[in-house]
């Protein structure tokens, strides 16, 4: 039954207030049991029933809710290093994913790699986030586009959810058109409606179904056919939505009651009026606009449009190559124009409600998941602005430890 203290200031992230209320505590202490938080508070506010409880210290550090990465593709064969210079020589996505490259590149790359394999990559990208303070991750399939292969990506997820980490598994077997459905988008699409989701769905391996609406990936009224599959086998549905163009990715999002919708380099008014209208969350990526070099989200347009805004990496072996989420915290604070409070909120309670887990993580609040991190940094201003290899010197998740610097 530890208690820990000596915290100098610790931040609930609690769901209530605005994008920026993370509801700092001074001089604070946590006490949790069974991996379950029993109590958060100020330390001369603990209750004599604590007292006697196994103390351990904060050092004066800062204390965060366990980071929630609420966007990757965490399990892929292979990386796409030769696309670095092609994009910075002036060769755009769709025109690299028309030579060949892309996200189809990876597919070849994945479908060649064995289960076992993915799973020790993924596994080895895991821990390394770990010690970054993420507990929780979303991990999508979306490299494999046949039944097989999206059963198996599916599978490593459920492997890697044994922990210590919380994995969250998403479909998305509609990434783009496989090279042997070359122009004949609709048949497979009707393969992922009829065939990959009800399968995936029986055999439990998805929370969640994903689409990418895009020029060159699959269309609004495919995404909708997709999204409405999904919800009929029981998939809660996500979007990426409105990344290189504006193509009503986002008005799709809440048409179909979207946990959230990513990306969002192009949405447009009326997308974001009717993301706010329908309470989807905006996931934005800051790496994939780094590295594709598009214009960022404006995330204040959002913030002040009354959507909530999350933040994640797009982890990806091409357009977004960092699983580093503090990182991403920082390029939303200097390319999206959010303040460290609202980038850290983006990461916790609004990520944990972007995959469905806002009453589990997120947040230190009595009753929830014991996951917390520890942060060298005398505030959460000072932590995201100073820019270093690794702030976290400690990890918890469930109430057990996974990274101790």
């Amino acid at each position: 039954m530890p208690l820990l203290t000596d915290i100098g200031t610790l931040v609930t992230c609690a769901a209530s207030g605005g994008q920026g209320d993370i509801t700092p505590v001074r001089d604070a202490a946590l006490a949790w049991e069974g991996g379950r938080i029993r109590w958060v508070g100020a330390l001369k506010d603990l209750p004599a029933e604590y007292h006697a409880w196994d103390r351990e210290s904060a050092a004066g550090q800062l204390v965060v809710p366990g980071l929630v990465d609420c966007h990757t593709h965490l399990a892929f064969g292979g990386w796409r290093t030769e696309e670095f210079s092609q994009r910075i020589l002036g060769h755009s996505y769709l025109d690299i994913a028309a030579a060949g490259g892309g996200i189809l590149s990876t597919v070849r790359k994945t479908r060649a790699a064995s289960g076992e394999e993915l799973g020790s990559r993924a596994a080895a990208h895991l821990a390394a986030m770990a010690r970054l303070g993420v507990t929780t991750v979303e991990a999508k399939s979306g490299y494999g586009l046949t039944l097989d292969d999206e059963l198996r990506l599916l599978q490593v997820y459920r492997d890697l959810g044994t922990g210590p980490q919380r994995i969250v598994p998403t479909l998305l077997a509609a990434h783009t058109v496989p090279p042997e459905y070359r122009g004949r988008g609709d048949a497979y699409v009707d393969l992922v409606c009829e065939q990959i989701i009800p399968e995936a769905a029986r055999r439990g391996l998805a929370r969640f179904c994903d689409v990418f609406v895009e020029e060159k990936s699959f269309s609004v009224e495919q995404g909708r056919r997709v999204l409405v599959a999904g919800k009929r086998h029981g998939l809660r549905p996500k979007i990426h939505a409105d990344q290189i163009t504006s193509g009503g990715g986002a008005e799709l999002a809440a048409e179909v009651g979207a946990a959230s919708a990513d990306h969002l380099e192009q949405v447009s008014n009326q997308g974001i009026e009717r993301m706010r209208e329908a309470g989807v969350v905006a996931v934005t990526l800051p790496f994939a606009s780094l590295y594709l070099h598009v214009a960022p989200v404006r995330a204040r347009r959002l913030i002040e449009a009354g959507v909530a805004v999350a933040v994640a990496t797009d982890f990806n072996p091409g357009s977004a190559p960092s699983y580093h989420l503090p990182f991403a915290m920082t390029l939303a604070c200097t390319l999206q124009r959010m303040t460290p409070a609202e980038s850290l909120k983006g990461a916790a309670i609004i990520a944990a409600r972007a995959v469905g887990l806002e009453d589990e993580v997120g947040s230190l609040e009595s009753g929830k998941s014991a996951d917390f991190a520890v942060i060298e940094a005398e505030s959460v201003d000072q932590w995201l602005y100073h820019l270093r290899d690794n702030a976290c010197v400690r990890t918890v998740t469930q109430g057990r430890e996974i990274w101790r610097a």
